[in-house]
């Protein structure tokens, strides 16, 4: 079983230089926010870290994560008494779970996905048993052959499909909507790459707890507001990311591949993101995906303290977190 990330989609090197944590806009006087209830996640992929699950339980605890991204794979290689032993490594961390990566390509043919749909019911049921609660998933904003209404037709056949799986064994499927301009263009059909393009394709799949992951990057390059996310509640959303973007480049030029942590650079805002997040008392992850070359070369202690003082700047700009 493998998680279907764009880190295999797109190149993962990057030019870009990770930023000493540079200054934000200062707070703006606002009535006071709900207390924070999401969770600090370390997705280890996202930032170049590597490890079983019990090693990247120890990382999280180490550094001052709360909680951690379940892995599919190993957790479906493991009997009752190794789901067990992780079980008790994430209670004794004093972690919780964060949202797991799809382990279904449903993007490809109809070969692809069934044989993974028919794949699947074994990752989700050693989610399950470990406690999971949340998977998460990407969808790409164009394609080459379907356009927009066929396409959309396919996704929420086939996302109904993983859904009603995942739905069964107590799980929420997350859809994360891509933003990034100079992604989409490439493709001859534009599809879903706005929130509430989200929301409609998530209406057509129809199964109750499918809900959104939101990422500041895409929020910011599709063009969205910090209106569009006072609308939601926690219960629409799955899982969330956070990142920056590098500065000096217009939006319509930025590279999905090419980010920042969050609050590097000022350039994506923070403070709207986040206070959206505490007004609506979302209860989820919060991780980071930069795609991040230098972040990436690090080792894994020194890219997990990186990540975690970034997440940390980017909270400080929030009255209540």
């Amino acid at each position: 079983m493998h998680s279907f990330t764009r880190r295999r989609f797109l190149a993962a090197s990057s030019a870009a230089t990770l930023l000493s944590f540079a200054a934000v806009a200062p707070r703006m006087s606002a009535a006071p926010l709900p207390q924070r209830r999401f969770t600090l996640d370390l997705t280890p992929g996202s930032i170049g870290v590597s490890g079983d699950q019990l090693e990247i339980i120890r990382l999280a605890h180490t550094h001052g994560f709360e909680s951690v991204q379940p892995d599919a794979g190993f957790l479906a290689q493991k009997d009752e008494a190794g789901i067990e032993k992780v079980r008790q490594a994430l209670a004794q961390a004093g972690l919780r779970w964060g949202a797991a990566g799809l382990p279904a390509e449903f993007r490809k043919s109809d070969d692809d996905f069934r044989r993974d749909l028919a794949a699947l019911p074994r990752a989700a049921k050693a989610l399950q048993k470990a406690g999971a609660t949340r998977v998460g998933t990407w969808l790409m904003p164009g394609h080459n052959e379907l356009d927009y209404k066929d396409n959309l037709r396919q996704h929420a056949s086939r996302l109904g499909d993983i859904a009603r799986v995942l739905a069964d064994h107590g799980l929420r499927l997350g859809l994360e909507y891509v933003g990034t301009p100079s992604l989409r263009t490439r493709m001859k059909f534009a599809f879903v790459h706005r929130l509430a393009q989200a929301q409609e394709l998530i209406a057509a799949i129809g199964v109750s707890g499918t809900g959104l992951v939101l990422d500041s990057w895409h929020w910011w390059t599709a063009g969205d507001s910090a209106d569009d996310l006072r609308r939601l509640s926690s219960r629409d959303v799955v899982a969330v990311d956070l990142n920056d973007a590098p500065a000096g480049i217009e939006l319509a030029q930025q590279q999905d591949n090419r980010r920042e942590l969050p609050a590097a650079t000022g350039v994506i805002p923070v403070r709207p993101f986040l206070a959206a997040l505490l007004a609506m008392e979302y209860d989820g992850p919060v991780r980071t995906e930069p795609f991040n070359a230098p972040l990436n070369a690090m080792e894994n202690d020194a890219a997990c303290a990186a990540t975690i003082a970034a997440m940390k700047k980017a909270l400080a700009t929030v009255e209540g977190a």
